[in-house]
């Protein structure tokens, strides 16, 4: 008599949405980023990982703008609509910036010159260097340039800007949006790497609407506007 060998298999939907990585965390020193960990989270979005990092503000979530595929599951994780919610980018310095935007007037260079690096995202005309994805109605995009040397050096060696959306919420407890190991606990599962730049802030950026004259602030944040 022959006995047929099998195995069983118990599918259990729980266990199977488990992920199977959990995000690292690398720490960097904003008074001496380390090239080498500055290397680490640039490969990361290259690669069309999903980053969290500090800024001048709060923690910041962020990819590749490049990266269609990053770009959209961002988009998942906070609910947002490409086509409709304003998006920011970070630049690394004034003239990263003027690649993605329609010539300034001096009135808008001025205050761009007078506030960045700051605690401001700035709205302006976007050009065609802008992925498509990207393209609202209004055809604008939010542009940081933060006070913060780690993600500076993060988007300058990358070469692109990084999307720019804030981890903060209302409703969550202070120290899961401001201190980087409590960051990693909560977003381990939906992220490739979080850097801990130290405590954050709970402020977010002062947005500022450069399609108008006078410029008009959308929200008043940690940012003091000079003009």
């Amino acid at each position: 008599m022959r006995i047929e060998h099998f195995s069983l298999y118990l599918y259990i939907p729980e266990l199977a949405k488990q992920p199977k990585f959990i995000a690292m965390i690398v720490k960097i020193y904003p008074e001496n980023p380390s090239p080498r960990e500055i290397q680490k989270v640039v490969e990361v979005l290259r690669g069309g990982g999903l980053v969290i990092y500090p800024t001048d503000t709060v923690y910041g979530l962020g990819c590749d703008i490049n990266n269609a595929k990053a770009v959209e599951q961002i988009a998942r994780i906070k609910g947002l609509n490409l086509k409709k919610d304003h998006l920011s980018f970070i630049c690394h310095d004034m003239s990263h910036l003027s690649v993605y935007t329609k010539a300034l007037d001096t009135n808008i260079f001025k205050a761009l010159k007078k506030n960045l690096p700051g605690p401001f995202t700035f709205i302006l005309p976007a050009n065609n260097n802008v992925p498509k994805l990207f393209k609202n109605n209004k055809k604008t995009i939010g542009f940081r340039i933060p006070n913060n040397p780690i993600i500076l050096e993060i988007v300058k060696e990358l070469g692109n800007p990084v999307l720019s959306t804030s981890i903060r919420d209302e409703d969550e407890i202070l120290e899961y949006t401001t201190d980087p190991e409590l960051i990693h606990e909560k977003y381990a599962n939906l992220v490739d790497i979080v850097v801990d730049g130290g405590y954050g802030d709970n402020e977010a950026s002062t947005i500022v609407d450069c399609t108008t004259f006078p410029f008009e602030i959308i929200r008043q944040g940690k940012g003091e506007l000079q003009e």
